[in-house]
């Protein structure tokens, strides 16, 4: 891609791609966006892509609303990206139903001619009113 609105375009793409994929419930989909690396960070730690996923692929974690809050924010460092946004969900994890208001940034790396998620860290939005 030549220019940074382009790529833009793309991973924001991407981005609206794979949460498409978490509403789907589709474990193997929702892999897909992700490197084989993969973590995500959040307030209960460290948790990979392979452990992360057999939760979704069980039926113990779904999502039935994935979508942003906010304008995303884009910026690139070479073959690199970092999207932060403002993203709500609701999910059910073991049972329990859950209403999220995050904050999120999701790491990409531009690998064989596509973006895949590399980190994901997600903070609750209330955290950061006062």
């Amino acid at each position: 891609m030549s220019n940074d609105k382009e790529r833009e375009t793309e991973l924001l793409s991407v981005a609206a791609d794979w949460a498409l994929a978490m509403v789907a419930n589709d474990a193997d989909l929702i892999g897909s966006f992700m490197a084989d690396d993969w973590v995500i960070v959040s307030e209960r730690g460290v948790t990979t892509k392979a452990e992360f996923l057999p939760f979704v692929r069980s039926g113990q974690l779904t999502h039935s609303v994935f979508e942003l809050a906010s304008e995303p924010r884009v910026r690139f460092y070479g073959d690199t990206a970092v999207l932060t946004a403002r993203v709500v969900n609701t999910a059910e994890f073991a049972g329990s139903a859950h209403k999220q208001d995050e904050w999120t940034t999701d790491v990409f790396v531009r690998t064989d001619g596509r973006w895949l998620c590399v980190l994901s860290h997600i903070t609750n939005s209330q955290a950061t009113k006062q």
